[in-house]
């Protein structure tokens, strides 16, 4: 990719993001007139045990194949949803440059896959064989969650020393509202492409996962007896475009959070271990790493930059007296925009069950109250690392319902 091509990829792919984080900051001003008060707030008491046909279908990933073969049966499965998903893309991003974004897409996008690390390169073109989906555009798709995310992650300690994880992953936001239904398009695409997957390794798990089908990184994921592991964007003004344009224009000594947090997953043997390599690596884009342990007080939030980290660790909160981890989109050590605050109505709703009644079933009833669950509200996963726990539930939130 010469490097005229690539700067006017980037710039082109820039103003795109630039106009989402315009039009994102516009919508929630606008929203905030009618955003409820945080006294307002309905804390839900029973949500658990969802509808069955909630439940996320499960499928087997087979580390001991060859990486182009991995996800074959399950990206076949759901090739038309896949498809659906990057056509209300394209009709997302067509009036701002007519098609031109996606012709670049096809066009780069396949030099720019081949600079992904393995086994991720040769996992992205077996998804594209078996849909035929070129291989740009799932390239594309592979790099879209550093930008487009909105999430919830909570990390408590009950009474007794249990700890819960567990984190409701909202995605869709801007990528075209249904004014008839009340729905983001993404979204409800999205909500059909999720699954949890169980990744073994001599037929034995190595680590479960919640995802969207045809994305070969990891944002919500379990090391049976190690560790619990969710990811949340951090929203920067300056994102993940230096990362970004370094990559494009050679400079390839960050790493792309979704392939980091993958590794982490497949081959850390420790809450210790992961930590670390999670607060030091250097990133492309800024975000929060949400981990638990395997004991108690054994979680944090770890806020990164391309280098910079700071952990936030529950031992120091259960010090001060407190319970919880709550991370959204912001940094912890500052108050959350006042259109945009699903931390206060979580803490609230946590405080009124207290450490006594925590519980998966009261983890997922905090996760599904307004506006932690919103209409752009995916799924839920709820995880127990010490008693080997992983349950994923596609989330569905009634009118009357905040957009997010």
């Amino acid at each position: 990719m010469t490097s005229s091509v690539a700067f006017l990829s980037f710039v082109m792919f820039l103003q795109l993001i630039h106009k989402q984080n315009v039009e994102r900051n516009s919508f929630m001003e606008e929203k905030s007139d009618k955003t409820k008060r945080i006294d307002d707030v309905q804390c839900v008491s029973d949500a658990y045990p969802p509808d069955p046909s909630w439940k996320v279908p499960e499928f087997v990933i087979d580390l001991d194949l060859p990486p182009e073969q991995r996800w074959k049966e399950v990206a076949t499965v759901y090739s038309a949803d896949i498809k659906d998903l990057l056509s209300a893309v394209k009709n997302v991003t067509h009036p701002i440059f007519h098609g031109l974004i996606f012709k670049l897409v096809d066009k780069f996008g396949p030099k720019l896959a081949e600079t992904f690390p393995q086994p991720f390169l040769d996992e992205i073109k077996g998804i594209s064989d078996a849909t035929a989906i070129p291989l740009g555009e799932v390239a594309f798709f592979n790099i879209f969650y550093e930008i487009f995310t909105v999430c919830t992650s909570i990390v408590g300690q009950s009474s007794s020393g249990n700890l819960y994880h567990g984190r409701n992953l909202d995605f869709g936001l801007l990528m075209g509202w249904d004014s008839k239904n009340g729905t983001w398009l993404a979204t409800e695409i999205l909500r059909r492409m999720t699954v949890q997957l169980d990744f073994q390794r001599n037929k034995t798990t190595v680590f479960k996962a919640t995802n969207f089908v045809g994305y070969v990184g990891m944002v919500t994921g379990m090391k049976p007896s190690r560790f619990s592991l969710t990811v949340d964007e951090r929203f920067k003004f300056i994102g993940g475009y230096i990362g970004f344009a370094e990559w494009i224009l050679g400079k390839r000594n960050g790493k792309w959070m979704s392939f980091l947090t993958r590794e982490v997953l497949e081959n850390a043997t420790s809450y210790e271990e992961a930590q670390k390599t999670l607060a030091k690596s250097v990133l492309l884009a800024p975000v929060y790493f949400i981990l638990g342990g395997n004991r108690s007080g054994q979680a944090s939030v770890i806020t990164r930059g391309l280098k910079f980290f700071d952990v936030w660790e529950l031992g120091s909160e259960i010090k001060n007296g407190s319970w919880y981890l709550v991370e959204t989109n912001y940094d912890h050590w500052t108050k959350p925009p006042y259109y945009d605050d699903r931390r206060s109505p979580a803490k609230r709703c946590l405080d009124k069950f207290g450490a006594n009644n925590f519980s998966m079933a009261n983890l997922f009833n905090v996760l599904s109250t307004k506006p932690m669950n919103n209409k752009l509200t995916t799924y839920t996963t709820l995880m127990d690392v010490a008693s080997d726990v992983f349950e994923s539930y596609l989330q569905f939130c009634p009118d009357p319902c905040p957009e997010f």
